[in-house]
């Protein structure tokens, strides 16, 4: 594998030696005027956002409302529309270092690109937000590359705190000279924070998109590498993406194994309150139900958990339901008995009543019989002797 290459600028509408923003979107639209360095110019691919011509009207737009605060002669600060030397535009460029010819011809390198693609566009979007606005693909030159394209959205549209470099920058000369420095020692000062800026920022792009991909960070020619020691870093570059592509398909793995783990709890935990809740219907043998329901938890596997104690729950289920009949059957013969007990005391308490009042009877004939006995007989004539 190769190094990376990773380049952002900034530009104005006025520009510099014609490089203006129109001119940009001249040359990624393939515009003949602006690409007379590509052999056979093709359109640019979208892969992210906007394309070129909804890209250079929102430009547009943008800078042609943008304002800045300015301070007249007397003191009264009012708001202007921007300078046109400002630069309003923000660009990235990235390249890949295979070849179109690889590119074209071998699957795995288009696959190797694509990822490397879509981890640059994170990158990016990490590092700006919203403020990304459009992707390009371009793959009419030698190797594979992406332009990128970043719209400030600050009232003013300053691109210059879209850079890093300028950021560090910008930030030492608007705090001032130091004690004892001149304007000399400050822009010394102030470049090697620009110098500084920029490679924090490309170091950052290093460790989190150029290192999986399996690029170096620079080249053989810029370190004065001997060839040797540049096939070395190469491989030491190939071997660590390697190792990131493991640790990526280990991570995964693991986190497939988890998810796994969360199903297999959620559903035992499901089929535990199943049992619990047919345990509730249960009388009688409710303990002996909840420590099935006990051992359905601890078991890690739902299937083992059913063969284990289907039998078991089963069966307690067959000796409630026969105690509830018996119970129930039981409950019957004493509500008859009951019943039969209740009806027996009537006829008894029915029978005395009716005896009682037969010997009622039975004393009063006798008396009146005893009384007629006792009573004087007449005599013939009608005389009582």
């Amino acid at each position: 594998m190769a190094y990376q290459f990773a380049r952002i600028e900034i530009f104005s509408r006025s520009g510099k030696a014609g490089r203006t923003t129109d001119f940009i979107f001249d040359e990624v639209s393939r515009v003949p005027s602006a690409s007379v360095h590509v052999q056979s110019p093709t359109p640019p691919e979208v892969v992210y956002g906007l394309d070129v011509g909804a890209l250079r009207t929102l430009h547009d737009e943008r800078a042609a409302a943008a304002k800045t605060p300015r301070t007249d002669k007397n003191g009264k600060v009012s708001l202007k529309a921007i300078r046109k030397d400002q630069n309003t535009l923000a660009t990235v460029i990235f390249s890949h270092p295979a070849t179109m010819e690889d590119y074209r011809a071998s699957a795995d390198v288009r696959r190797d690109v694509g990822a490397w693609e879509r981890a640059s566009i994170d990158w990016l979007r990490e590092q700006y937000g919203d403020q990304l606005v459009s992707v390009v693909r371009h793959t009419d030159e030698s190797h594979p590359h992406l332009h990128a394209y970043v719209l400030p959205d600050d009232t003013e549209m300053r691109a210059g705190r879209l850079h890093p470099g300028y950021v560090e920058k910008n930030a030492i000369v608007a705090a001032g000279m130091l004690p004892g420095e001149d304007k000399k020692a400050l822009d010394k000062r102030a470049n090697r924070s620009y110098v500084a800026g920029l490679r924090a920022w490309l170091d950052d792009y290093h460790e989190k998109v150029a290192v999986p991909a399996g690029l170096t960070r620079l080249g053989a020619g810029k370190r004065r590498l001997t060839r040797a020691q540049w096939h070395a870093e190469k491989a030491q570059a190939a071997a660590l993406k390697h190792a990131v592509e493991r640790a990526a398909a280990v991570d995964a793995a693991g986190r497939a194994y988890v998810e796994r783990t969360k199903k297999a709890a959620a559903a035992i935990k499901a089929d535990a309150a199943k049992v619990q809740a047919d345990a509730d219907r249960l009388k009688g043998v409710g303990r002996a139900v909840r420590a099935v329901l006990d051992g359905a938890r601890e078991s890690s596997l739902r299937e083992s958990v059913r063969q284990e104690y289907a039998a078991d729950i089963e069966a307690a289920t067959a000796a409630v339901a026969k105690a509830q009949a018996e119970a129930s059957k039981a409950n019957a013969s004493r509500r008859q008995a009951k019943a039969e007990a209740l009806e027996a005391r009537r006829l008894m308490r029915q029978h005395a009543a009716n005896a009682a009042a037969l010997r009622q009877e039975v004393r009063q004939l006798s008396d009146a019989l005893k009384a007629a006995l006792d009573e004087p007989q007449p005599t013939p004539g009608g005389m009582t002797p």
